[in-house]
This record gives structure tokens, sequence and C-alpha cells, in this order.
């Protein structure tokens, strides 16, 4: 990075930092921001630029930050960055931070629009969604299927869910990224062994168990001028 990106890029930071707030990784004590830095520095590990690793950390203010639009963005950071930002959201027309469409109404609407993104929105979203994964399988491996409990889909929607993400983001990313979201993908369907865009199943009943017949990571927002209102995660 040029002393200006980094520039750019600890500006970005603070930004993330105002926005989510306190905010937690869903049912968890983490915070938020260890997400966005996570996504940043893998967008960076896999060969993304510096306005992809600020989108990387801007990638939820859209969606989960009360006071953030797109407009700002792209005042603030650059047309670049605001683009990947609005095509990584996930939202519906007129849904809020506070407000949002049913699950999997936004999660047909991402799939489908992530089919048509080009390459570098495609980087983010898919490091996005490794460390997501990442921490799941954690989670899985650590706490077992109850920890499947916390989010809005049901375990077999969440499964659906993260393959066919993984067949939108297509074979042209980093070959080291392809094969850590293949893993982790092979590894949630030895948790949940139906992928069900509707199934509705009974929640997870015993931390013994290791599968489930039956909940998408939960996230939780920056400042309109300074001082945005912070929304909750409603993932």
């Amino acid at each position: 990075m040029t002393g200006e990106e980094r520039a750019r890029f600890a500006e970005a930071l603070r930004f993330a930092l105002d926005a989510h707030g306190d905010q937690k990784r869903r049912g968890t004590q983490i915070p938020y921001v260890s997400h966005l830095v996570q996504v940043a520095g893998s967008v960076l590990e896999h060969g993304g630029d510096a306005e992809q690793a600020i989108a990387g950390l801007l990638h939820d203010a859209l969606e989960d930050c009360e006071g953030v639009s797109e407009a700002g963005l792209r005042a603030e950071f650059g047309p670049e960055v605001a683009r990947i930002v609005r095509a990584v959201s996930d939202v519906v027309e007129g849904d809020t931070p506070s407000r949002k469409s049913p699950w999997l109404l936004r999660k047909r609407r991402f799939i489908a629009h992530l089919r048509v993104q080009d390459a570098r929105v495609r980087l983010v979203a898919g490091c996005d969604k490794l460390d997501n994964l990442r921490s799941l399988i954690a989670d899985l491996h650590a706490e077992g299927v109850e920890t499947l409990a916390r989010f809005r889909g049901t375990p077999p929607q969440i499964r659906w869910y993260y393959e066919e993400v993984r067949g939108a983001l297509g074979s042209e990313l980093p070959v080291r990224l392809v094969r850590e979201l293949d893993a982790l993908v092979a590894e949630l369907a030895r948790f949940v062994p139906e992928a069900d865009p509707g199934a509705p199943g009974p929640a997870p009943r015993s931390r013994r168990s290791r599968t489930v017949r039956g909940a998408d990571r939960g996230r939780p927002s920056r400042r309109a001028g300074r001082g945005a209102r912070r929304a909750g995660p409603r993932r």
C-alpha cells in the first residue's frame, strides 16, 4: 500500500469502529469489528488491492448501520469502494438495518445478484463468507449443532445458502481461497445432512448430537455525520 492508501484504510477502520460500535457477533461476546478486520486482511492476503480491502472493512455498513448511505460512502471513500460495498450487501430494496425482509427472500436475492458480479466484488464476497464459515465450523466443533439455533435460518437452509453462495462465487477466485471455501462447505455438510431452502426443521436438541435435520451468521452501525444510531445484528 502507498502512504495515501494506508491513510484511507485507517480512516475506513475508524469509520467501521464508529459505525458498528459495541456490536457483537450473534450469540457471542466477540466484537463485530473483528469480522471486518478479518475480511479486509483476507482480501489483501488473496491479492486484493487497497480499495477492495477498504470495501472489506465496510462491507456490512449499508446493511447493518443506521445513517450510512451509498452516497455517503462514495463521497468519503470513492465510487469503487461504494460500488463493491453495495454489491456485497445482503439487502432488498426498502430494507433498513432495523427492518429487513424475510431471511429466505434476502438470501435468494443475494445469491442471484452474486452470480452476475465481477471478480473484484466476488473476491470481497468470498473473503466475507470464508470468515463466516471459519467461525461457524469452529463453533460447531466446539459447541455442537446447538450453536445453529442462534441463526435466523434453519440448519438445512444454512447449508443450502453456503452451497449456493459457493457456486455463485465460481472458480475464478484465487486457488487457496477456492480450496478453503470448498473444504469448509464440505465440513458443514458433515454436521447438517440436508440442504433445503424451505425446510422448517426442528431445533437442535442435544449438545452431544453431531448432526441435525432441521438455524446464517448474525451480524450486527456508522455515523450519520458522527452520531448514527447503532442497529443490532439482524441476520
